[in-house]
C-alpha cells in the first residue's frame, strides 16, 4: 500500500491576512458567508444591519441581528490581545444598541478577559448574551488559508435554564423543560441539524426555527393544557402566498399525518399541525417521543414549503 503524503498544518498571523482592522477585517467579516461562520461558531443564525454603526460619538464595528427574530446582536473586532479598552467598549455598545448578543472576536484572549466575559454571562440573565471568539488563521503548504473561529466563553446555557426554573408555575417548567430537551435531541439530529437550527429554551408554547426565507418560518409547538404538540408554517406580511400555502393545505395534512388548523392574523398567516393527546407535563418520559415526531415531521414540511414557494415565485415572475 503506497504511503499517503500528509501535509503541515502551520498558523497564519491574523495581521498578515488582515493588514488594517477596520478597512480589512471588519469589512470582510461583514460578508454574508464570513458573518454566517461567525453565526455558526455561535450557535447564532446572523444577518448584517450595518457596519460602523454609531453609539453615540462612537461607532461598533458590525451591528446585526439574528435572523427570524428581533435580537439585537453586536460585534467589536480586536485583532490583537484584549485589553481593558475594548472591555469596556463592548459594554458600552451593549447600552447604546439595547443588544441581546454581544461577541467580541479576538486575536488572542486574555485570561482575566475570559474570566471577566464568564462574569458577565453568570450574572446577566438570559435576555443577554456574552461571546469571547478568537480567529485563527491556518494553512495546510501551499494550500489558500482557512479562517476559524474558536469560542473561548459564551453564556452556560443549561445554568441559565436551571436557574430561570426558579419561581416558575408547573406549567412554566414543563415548557422550559421540554424545549431544553428538545434543543438537544435537534442538535443531534443529522437530518435537522444540517438545514434548521433550533432556539434557545425559554417557559413558552413556542420554539421557532428559522429555515433561511424571508417569507416564511417554521414553529414547533407544545400546547400543555390542550395536551398536544404540533408544527407550524408561519407566513408573515405577504398574505398571497399565505392562500396559496392554505390551498396546499389537504396535501400537508397526508403528508404529515396530522389534522392542520389554518389561521389569519392581522399581519400574519400559516397552519398549525397538531398531534392529540401528548401530555407533555404530565409525562416527560414520552418527551422524546414527540420531540422525534416534530423533527421529523419539521423536516418534512420545510422541505415540501421549498417545493411551494419555488411554485409561487415562478408564477409571480420572481
Amino acid at each position: 500500500m503506497p504511503q499517503v503524503k500528509l501535509g503541515k498544518i502551520e498558523p497564519v498571523p491574523v495581521r498578515e491576512v488582515w493588514p488594517h482592522e477596520a478597512l480589512n477585517f471588519t469589512k470582510w467579516l461583514a460578508e454574508e458567508e464570513n458573518l454566517a461562520q461567525l453565526g455558526d461558531a455561535c450557535s447564532i443564525d446572523l444577518e448584517l444591519v450595518d457596519t460602523e454603526s454609531a453609539v453615540g460619538s462612537f461607532a461598533v464595528d458590525i451591528f446585526a441581528k439574528e435572523t427570524g427574530s428581533d435580537r439585537r446582536v453586536v460585534i467589536e473586532n480586536q485583532l490583537e490581545d484584549t485589553n481593558h479598552d475594548h472591555l469596556g467598549k463592548i459594554i458600552t455598545y451593549a447600552a447604546g444598541k439595547g443588544a441581546d448578543v454581544v461577541i467580541w472576536v479576538v486575536a488572542r484572549a486574555r485570561d482575566e478577559h475570559r474570566r471577566a466575559i464568564e462574569w458577565l454571562n453568570e450574572h446577566t440573565d438570559d435576555e443577554c448574551s456574552f461571546f469571547l471568539v478568537e480567529i485563527e488563521v491556518w494553512r495546510i503548504g501551499d494550500s489558500p488559508m482557512a479562517p476559524r473561529f474558536n469560542v473561548v466563553e459564551s453564556p452556560n446555557e443549561w445554568a441559565r435554564a436551571e436557574k430561570a426554573k426558579d419561581g416558575l408555575s408547573d406549567t412554566k417548567s414543563a415548557q422550559l423543560g421540554y424545549w431544553q430537551a428538545y434543543r438537544e435531541a435537534a442538535l443531534s439530529d443529522p437530518d435537522f441539524s444540517k438545514v434548521m437550527r433550533p432556539r434557545k429554551a425559554r417557559a413558552q408554547h413556542w420554539s421557532d426555527v428559522n429555515v433561511g426565507s424571508s417569507r416564511y418560518h417554521l414553529c414547533m409547538l407544545a400546547v400543555v393544557q390542550g395536551r398536544r404538540i404540533g408544527v407550524e408554517v408561519c407566513i408573515s406580511n405577504d398574505k398571497d402566498f399565505g392562500k396559496v400555502v392554505f390551498d396546499h393545505r389537504q396535501e400537508l395534512e397526508q403528508l404529515l399525518g396530522a389534522k392542520g388548523e389554518p389561521y389569519d392574523a392581522k399581519k400574519s398567516c400559516g397552519i398549525r399541525f397538531y398531534r392529540e393527546n401528548c401530555d407533555v407535563k404530565g409525562k416527560p418520559e414520552m418527551w422524546g417521543d414527540y420531540i422525534a415526531w416534530q423533527l421529523h415531521a419539521a423536516v418534512q414540511l420545510r422541505e415540501a414549503m421549498i417545493g411551494i414557494d419555488e411554485a409561487y415565485v415562478a408564477d409571480a415572475g420572481e
